[in-house]
Parts: structure tokens; sequence; C-alpha cells
């Protein structure tokens, strides 16, 4: 059955691999599964047979076969799940890395994404600019529990796993801040994560789409 992932047609990022077709796009790669991408605008992301698939209308979504999932988290658990290469295969190893999965989008990512709307959607607020260093100590307070716990070591707990793959792309949405400088091991392991050849990959499909819509 052929896998099916939504992605923008006209990705916001422009090119920066930070759209979160990039995790699933990323996760599939690692797995060695090949896909196909329907791309959708952002007028047919709020029509019926896209909120079909998503209820918010957002991307990504996921179909294989009968199968439709949504959520980006909950997609990449699947991925993990069903092939092999993105989870331990001992039980408490598998364990452990879905915590780190669950740690990126419900702990780690949360404050990063108030940070994107406090300046990009309200930064025209007048509560703006006291807004934003607020969100930003909230950032480094979670930076620093992050970067003692990984300390030297290569990847969040033995080999690298979907706990990666998810934490490695939500600490990537800190780049263009600054604030990931400040944590030499966190800007390490996001780059060791850059350079695995599966992510370089998903990167190049991705950035592929945004280079032809520019020229088109």
């Amino acid at each position: 059955m052929t896998i099916t992932i939504t992605a923008f047609e006209r990705s916001p990022d422009r090119g920066q691999g930070l759209a979160r077709d990039m995790r699933v796009r990323w996760a599939l790669e690692e797995v060695g599964q090949p896909y196909d991408v329907r791309l959708v605008s952002f007028k047919a992301m709020k029509e019926p047979a896209h909120l079909a698939l998503h209820p918010f209308g957002q991307i990504p979504t996921y179909e294989e076969g009968d199968l439709a999932l949504f959520e980006s988290g909950a997609i990449v658990f699947h991925i993990a799940q069903r092939y092999p290469g993105l989870l331990p295969d001992d039980a408490n190893g598998r364990a452990r890395a879905i915590a780190w999965m669950f740690a990126a989008v419900g702990t780690v990512e949360a404050p990063i994404i108030e940070r994107q709307v406090a300046k990009f959607a309200e930064g025209d607020r007048s509560w703006s600019a006291q807004r934003i260093p607020l969100i930003d100590d909230r950032i480094r307070e979670r930076l620093a529990e992050l970067s003692a716990r990984l300390g030297n070591t290569e990847w969040l707990d033995g080999a690298f796993s979907a706990g990666d793959l998810m934490m490695v792309h939500v600490l990537l949405r800190l780049r263009i801040s600054g604030i990931l400088d400040e944590y030499p091991n966190l800007s390490a392991y996001v780059a060791r994560g850059e350079a695995r050849p599966a992510y370089k990959r998903a990167f190049a499909a991705q950035l592929m789409v945004f280079t032809a819509a520019s020229t088109g």
C-alpha cells in the first residue's frame, strides 16, 4: 500500500524545513519507506475533503490503505511502531524513546510555539515587547534542563530514536532566535540530527517543493 502524506503547497517557512511534514518525511526516510506527497493550499486545508483527514485543517496527514492519521507526533509514532529503525528492541528502551517523543511536543515545543505566535502573529500588540522576554525565560528553563540531561552523550537515550527525531525538529525552530546557541551541547545535538542521511533526503524533498513554488 502506498503511503501518502500532505504538505503545504506554499510553506510559510520558506524552505527552512520547519513545517511539520518534515518530521514525517524524516521518519519515513529513516525506516526506508517510499511515500507520495499531496500538496495542499491554505484554501484547500479548510475544505471538507481535507477536514475529513484533519479536523483542524492543518498538515501533515498520513494515509495508508484504510488508515488515515493526523498530528505529526502520532504519525511518527505509528511509523516507528510499524517499521524497524526508530524504536529500540527492548520494551523499556521503547518506552523511554516514546516518553521523549511526548516530551518534545508537549514540554519543549509548547513555549517555542508560544514565542512564534507572540512574535509573528501578535507582534503588533502593545504588550508583545514585554511578553516575549518572559516566554524566552521559560524556553531557557526548559533548554537548561534538557541540556543537563543530554550532557556529553550523542543522543537522548542510547541509539538515535524517534524521540531524538522529534526533539531535534522541535529545537530547530529556535535557530533563528539565537537562543539555541546558548547551549553548545544542544546545538551540536541538532547538528548531528541534520547530518543524518535520512534528514538530508527529507530536507531536500521539502525544499524542492518551496523552490518549485517560488519559480512557478
